[in-house]
């Protein structure tokens, strides 16, 4: 004979369960330690993650190069260097998350590694979050094309590469 669990019970131990959460997590707030923001350094997980990003998000842009590559990550982390503290924190975030297995596998659909993702895979990742009804995966997408092309397009070597002659001489 089974149990048969009412709605009353069910809406009960529901709110039980999530005041019990929102309890445990506001303790853990109050006796946790602010640490103090330091400056964030891409570690090795974060420059693994864009160096399957960058080629996917300057598709046609870049030359899809070791070096090259290298040189996008090097542009990122001068733009992180110039943020504020607080969302260099958040970009160190967003870059844990990414490096976590299950979330890169669950959130952006990415089964392998960064150093093995597919080029499909990750433009799949890059495509879904754009598009994405959370708002949250929308601005982690938007963070990180910031990141990518504004440093890019910023630098006077690349845009040889993508036809641009510089700024009108008339204008400097």
């Amino acid at each position: 004979m089974g149990t048969t669990v009412s709605r009353r019970a069910f809406l009960t131990v529901g709110i039980a369960g999530a005041l019990a959460l929102a309890t445990a997590g506001a303790l853990y707030r109050a006796t946790r330690q602010a640490t103090a923001l330091h400056p964030y350094a891409l570690d090795g997980e974060a420059r693994s993650a864009l160096s399957a990003i960058v080629p996917a998000m300057l598709n046609g842009a870049m030359a899809n190069t070791p070096q090259q590559s290298e040189a996008a990550i090097t542009r990122v982390q001068g733009a992180i260097a110039g943020l504020p503290l607080l969302t260099q924190k958040e970009i160190q975030d967003l870059f844990a998350l990414l490096a976590f297995g299950p979330a890169r596998r669950l959130l952006a659909g990415v089964p392998d590694t960064w150093q093995h993702a597919k080029p499909d895979d990750v433009a799949a990742f890059l495509h879904s979050w754009r598009t994405h009804r959370i708002g949250m995966l929308q601005s982690a997408y938007f963070a990180l094309h910031d990141l990518i092309l504004g440093p890019w397009y910023a630098d006077p070597s690349t845009w040889e590469a993508i036809g641009y002659p510089g700024p009108l001489k008339e204008l400097s």
